[in-house]
């Protein structure tokens, strides 16, 4: 029997999964399968996955949005504590849904996966005090293969929940904060990438 709940094309967006492990819970605690080759091939989803990673970040950082140039990856995300608002934006040439964004909060209580393809910008912003993320990826990392996409681009127009200030004409994120007053901190480097029209795409 399945251990997993695929929603193909999460979003209207083709190639897009969330994914809903059986969590089997008692008063001890609870025992879920975070993975299985098996189940997800059952599903359609023949992906190879070769390396994991995970990061540690605080409230109001955002990270991204980062996609990889010569070498892409697929990668299979979730949060094994706090919460996250994760998000894709289709960046493949002759793609019905390019430059579309799709977002799902993913929380260590909900337990979900998000499943974006090669092809994809990828990125992230926490909402909880800490959260730690944890991802598979499809392909090594290649040092200097890195691109990126500004966050709040308007044309893309990601809802990032919780998040209030006005667009200046970068991706600076200088006057952003979350509702309760948390800045918004990111990476000097997120802080430079190029709106959609102005950025590599596959």
């Amino acid at each position: 029997m399945g251990q997993i709940k695929v929603e193909k094309n999460a979003g209207g967006i083709e190639g897009l999964c969330v994914i809903e492990p059986a969590v089997h819970g008692d008063a001890r605690g609870y025992f879920m399968e975070t993975y299985s080759q098996r189940d997800m091939e059952e599903n359609g989803l023949d992906m190879v996955f070769v390396q994991d990673n995970q990061s540690c970040s605080t409230k109001g950082v955002l990270r991204g949005l980062h996609f990889q140039k010569e070498f892409p990856q697929g990668k299979l995300v979730r949060v094994i504590k706090g919460s996250v608002f994760d998000v894709a934006v289709d960046l493949r040439s002759g793609s019905e849904t390019y430059g579309k964004w799709f977002g799902i909060e993913l929380t260590e209580e909900n337990k979900k996966q998000f499943y974006i393809p090669e092809g994809f910008a990828h990125g992230f912003l926490v909402l909880s005090d800490i959260a730690e993320f944890c991802y598979k990826c499809t392909d090594f990392y290649h040092p200097g293969d890195e691109g990126g996409l500004a966050w709040n681009d308007p044309e893309i127009g990601i809802t990032w929940p919780q998040l209030e200030g006005e667009y200046q004409g970068s991706a600076s994120a200088e006057g952003y904060h979350l509702a309760d007053g948390t800045a918004l901190n990111l990476s000097e480097k997120d802080q430079k990438w190029a709106v959609l029209k102005d950025t590599f795409h596959f």
